[in-house]
Parts: structure tokens; C-alpha cells; sequence
């Protein structure tokens, strides 16, 4: 029995939809904050990390608090995570903004695309959306980091422990005359 029980090997299924919901954003806003999008991928997956290791408390603090604060503590970890990286670099990196992509093809305002009868009909059918596999494999990439983290702080609690009632026995023991 635990008074905390530990962290599940396998990511719920609402940690895998935060991350389906926020993977877009975060792969752009790290390729912004490092300079680019060849280095956003050694960013990113560590804040979802993070995430992951306090997914617990921050499900009760919005619990308690009536508001999601998931979202803001995704981006504080993006950016302490991407401050450390920058910091980690040999030559210093030049932060760019990135501009949107153009819309130089679309139609012009008013006019749509004509649709399909099987796209007319799909939003009408059940099962015709297919599940993306990219941020289920991320969620689960970055819950077991998050997973092994918090197994490895484990034993080092159980260690430490260890240690301090070695200590207080040694301690409690009678000095030799």
C-alpha cells in the first residue's frame, strides 16, 4: 500500500490527447526559441517530459484551482528548457522569428473548394477519422522519461533512507572506552 502510489508505465489517455493538442504549437514555438526547426526536436520532447513528471500535480491543482493550468506550465518548461540549451551551445544562437507560411495558392476570398461526395458524407459517417500515430508516440516517448525519472528518484529516496537510519543507529550505539 502507498501513500503515493507510483507514477503508471503507460500514459493516460488525456495526457496523450494534451499532447496531440499542443504538439504543432510546441514543435514551432521550440524551433523559435532555438533558432530553427533542425534543433527544435532536442527541445520539445523534453517539456512534454516534464509535463509528464507533474502530470499528477497539476491535474489536482486544477482541480482545486477550476483551471487549466497545463498549458502554461508546458511553456515555462519550453523555455527554461530551451534557455539551458542555448546556454549548452559552443557558439551563440541567433533567435529568429519565424513568419507564418504564405497563402500565395488559396482561393480567393468566397470561394471554396468544391467537395468530394465522400468528404460531404464523412463527417456524417462514425469512425472515418483516423488516429494520428505521431502524438501517441510522442506522449509515450516522453511518459517514459518521465516514468524512468521518477523511478530512478524513487530509489534514490529508498537510498537515502537507508542511509539516514544507518547513521542514527550508528549514532544510538554506545562509544567504545
Amino acid at each position: 500500500m502507498y501513500l503515493v502510489p507510483p507514477m503508471a508505465e503507460e500514459p493516460p489517455v488525456e495526457f496523450v490527447n494534451f499532447v496531440a493538442v499542443h504538439l504543432a504549437t510546441m514543435q514551432q514555438e521550440a524551433a523559435r526559441l532555438v533558432g530553427g526547426p533542425q534543433h527544435a526536436d532536442e527541445i520539445y520532447p523534453m517539456a512534454f517530459s516534464d509535463v509528464a513528471a507533474h502530470w499528477r500535480r497539476l491535474r489536482w491543482r486544477n482541480r482545486l484551482t477550476h483551471r487549466d493550468t497545463r498549458p502554461e506550465f508546458l511553456v515555462r518548461r519550453l523555455t527554461t528548457r530551451a534557455r539551458q540549451w542555448r546556454e549548452e551551445q559552443i557558439y551563440e544562437v541567433e533567435v529568429q522569428m519565424l513568419r507564418p507560411p504564405s497563402h500565395a495558392g488559396s482561393l480567393p476570398s468566397g470561394h471554396a473548394l468544391p467537395a468530394s461526395y465522400a468528404l460531404r458524407k464523412a463527417g456524417l459517417l462514425p469512425g472515418t477519422e483516423r488516429v494520428q500515430s505521431r502524438p501517441l508516440a510522442e506522449a509515450a516517448i516522453a511518459w517514459s522519461h518521465a516514468w524512468r525519472r521518477a523511478r530512478w528518484h524513487r530509489i534514490g529516496r529508498i537510498t537515502a533512507a537507508i542511509v539516514l537510519v544507518l547513521l542514527a543507529f550508528l549514532q544510538a550505539l554506545p562509544a567504545p572506552d
